[in-house]
């Protein structure tokens, strides 16, 4: 049986390159599913979709740079590696500004290939990992009472249990109780455990997260 997370998703109109490179990575042990088109790829990827993207940068309909931000917008942290054609080399530089793995211009090297797309692959399974511990994070949080949570906000933001007292108008000791509380909820033995856990859920990025 195929391994998803080793699966390249290859995106090109042009049918010689989709077959060249369909086989190359084959014969490297490599899953491969290849389109034709930017809305069938579009169609057919999930937030759940594993890999990672070969993205030819000019193609009709969509071209890459635009997949690449439907991707963004829509969640899907899946990585990519754009195709480019001779004097394309500008958009590639956008793409990778904008998130994109590497970018090889054609015809490119089978090791700089092969090399592109085994840290594009390392680079999802860390992806993976985080959206598994965030989705964790966030259904711990969920069990926390809106007091516990103004709490953990001022733990994320680093004040003591005194000055999370004052600000919140309760006694300190309340605060220590409330603290003892989200940390067994949590099931956090430390103050690094609590903040690791809050950090996943995406607390302290643009403010709590509500």
């Amino acid at each position: 049986m195929s391994d998803p997370a080793r699966t390249v998703h290859i995106v090109d109109d042009d049918e010689a390159i989709r077959q060249s490179i369909g086989f190359l990575l084959r014969k490297a042990g490599y899953s491969v599913k290849s389109y034709v088109s930017g809305p069938e790829f579009l169609a057919s990827v999930t937030r759940e979709t594993s890999g990672c993207a070969l993205l030819d940068v000019r193609m009709p309909e969509i071209d890459g740079l635009e997949i690449q931000a439907r991707l963004a917008r829509q969640g899907i942290a899946l990585p990519v590696i754009m195709l480019t054609g001779h004097g394309d080399v500008t958009l590639a530089v956008r793409a990778v500004r904008a998130g994109a793995v590497e970018f090889l211009e054609k015809p490119f090297e089978r090791t700089a290939l092969l090399a592109a797309i085994d840290e594009a692959l390392g680079l999802a399974g860390r992806t993976d990992r985080s959206r598994i511990a965030a989705a964790e994070a966030t259904v711990r949080l969920a069990a926390l009472t809106p007091r516990e949570r103004d709490v953990l906000d001022g733990m994320v933001l680093g004040r003591p249990n005194k000055l999370i007292a004052f600000e919140l108008g309760i006694a300190t000791r309340t605060v220590e109780v409330h603290r003892a509380n989200l940390m067994d909820k949590l099931s956090a033995h430390s103050l690094s455990d609590v903040l690791r856990i809050a950090f996943a859920a995406g607390l302290g990025d643009d403010g709590p997260e509500r």
